[in-house]
């Protein structure tokens, strides 16, 4: 296999893959945005701007990836229960992600306008903050399915290679 088709092969299942970039993005886009709102430079609210805007559009594919690694678990009452959390969360991380977003940006558009810039961004920062704690809450629901319950771990996995 040459180099090239190596980089176009994706994981399988793609979600544990995909679901870290909107963790991060979100995580780190939060405290970036209640930063833009405390300081005056406009890259601040910028920067805050992109990364909202690549959390939110990474939590979609990540909700869009989980949908299909779901359809994969042999679902017990009790990982059901787990599993349900967790998308509900993960729905929530994508819709507060987007209104994050948009606010941000509407904050950046505004900038000729203190005020309504000002007030944009506030209402960012606080979007940002509960998009972080729905980060939090969907990875902790996702944790348990995975360490608790094993969701999504191949039977044959008996932990790291002693190469």
């Amino acid at each position: 296999m040459n180099i090239l088709a190596s980089l176009l092969v994706f994981p399988d299942p793609l979600h544990p893959a995909v679901v870290h970039f909107p963790i991060v993005l979100l995580l780190l886009g939060a405290p970036v945005a209640v930063a833009a709102v405390f300081r005056r430079p406009r890259w601040l609210a910028v920067v805050s701007a992109v990364l909202l805007t690549l959390g939110a559009l990474g939590a979609v594919v990540a909700g869009q990836t989980g949908e299909d690694a779901a359809d994969k678990v042999a679902e017990t009452p009790a990982l059901e229960a787990v599993l349900e959390q967790h998308e509900e969360w993960a729905e929530s991380v994508e819709v507060v992600a987007i209104v994050a977003a948009v606010l941000a940006i509407a904050a950046v558009v505004l900038g000729g306008w203190p005020g309504l810039a000002r007030g944009a961004g506030v209402l960012a920062a606080l979007a940002a903050l509960a998009a972080a704690w729905c980060v939090v809450e969907t990875g902790h629901h996702g944790g348990v399915l995975v360490y608790k319950h094993g969701a999504g771990v191949s039977a044959g996995w008996g932990g790291p290679r002693a190469d």
